[in-house]
């Protein structure tokens, strides 16, 4: 199943549809990301000096900051088997157009060494729009097959021109429209451990939504951003348009996420890996807010590890849930 989204800016505001499969009748809802009106509940990693996961902390190990002030730990656990919702999102533009079959078979690796029972993924590709290849599924056949489906998008007019469009109107890479779309569309309704993987270069050109907007539907759903930047450098020879990943280190930052630099020492399959690692190795900690907000109010977070040598890898914030 799929469905062309992002079309107008008119069906943005409305919000896409897309037509949902059926789930599996024993699926069992489970939140563990959440924000209610007595209990603020996030996920977070921690990792050494030298990237390690570090798996063994207790609630003591941890010190919880809303708005500068700081909370106590009401709920602490160790999450390694609670069941995953993955949004797996591929750039399709012009300038990855020689990345994408070896994202295709990455990610096909990565779909079948990930799920376990209960756990749900969908697929997406952007370019000059957004499309669903394949809706929430426990189906590695069925994310197979919408893998096949990547294609190169590119506006009107091809590749010719170059990989990044020059018309102001033109859409070339809607980055921030495909995250908005995944986190409002497909997981904010979503319960338990939440995730957006995004395979891109970091360039948007043409969504009719800010980076803010993106940044904001994926707090709303409660989910984590992974960015992995993936870049290749010939795509842009001679365009005189920079790449950078600040737009995808922003996202992931403040969702609690990383950036993870596709490389020839870090292949992308080694990527996959890591992350499926690290959402296999989470902490689950929830307080009550000692000044609970308004509804609808962004409130900032800051999780630390009192072991200056740990860094924590959490949220930056959440919006307070409507009463």
């Amino acid at each position: 199943m799929k469905s062309l989204f992002g079309l107008a800016a008119a069906a943005l505001v409305a919000g896409a549809l897309w037509s949902q499969q059926p789930k599996a009748q024993d699926e069992e809802p489970l939140s563990t990301i959440q924000v209610d009106v007595d209990v603020v509940s996030l996920l977070c990693s921690v990792r050494d000096k030298r990237g390690g996961l570090i798996g063994n902390l207790t609630a003591e190990d941890f010190e919880v900051f809303e708005e500068g002030k700081r909370q106590d730990i009401k709920y602490f656990t160790r999450e390694t088997d609670l069941p995953l919702t993955i949004g797996l999102l591929v750039d399709v533009s012009g300038s990855q157009a020689s990345l994408i079959e070896e994202e295709r078979r990455a990610a096909d690796q990565f779909f079948r060494e990930v799920l376990r029972k209960k756990d749900m993924a969908f697929l997406i590709s952007f370019g000059a729009d957004s499309e669903l290849l394949q809706d929430l599924t426990q189906s590695t056949a069925l994310l197979r097959e919408g893998l096949d489906k990547l294609r190169l998008n590119t506006p009107v007019g091809g590749l010719h021109p170059g990989p990044v469009p020059t018309a102001n109107s033109m859409r070339g890479t809607v980055l921030y429209e495909a995250v908005m779309l995944a986190a409002e569309e497909r997981l904010r309704s979503e319960a338990g451990r939440k995730a957006i993987i995004v395979i891109t270069d970091g360039v948007d050109v043409g969504s009719r939504v800010k980076l803010e907007r993106a940044i904001e539907a994926a707090q709303k759903a409660d989910a984590i951003i992974y960015a992995i930047y993936y870049v290749d450098p010939r795509a842009y020879h001679g365009a005189g348009y920079g790449y950078s990943d600040s737009a995808i280190k922003k996202m992931a930052e403040q969702t609690g996420g990383r950036v993870l630099r596709v490389s020839r020492k870090n292949t992308l399959s080694d990527l996959f890996r890591e992350i499926q690692d690290e959402m296999r190795s989470q902490y689950s900690v929830a307080y009550t807010p000692s000044e609970p907000g308004q509804s609808g109010e962004f409130r900032k977070l800051d999780v630390r590890a009192k072991d200056k040598k740990l860094k924590v890898h959490a949220r930056q914030g959440y919006y307070v849930a409507s009463r």
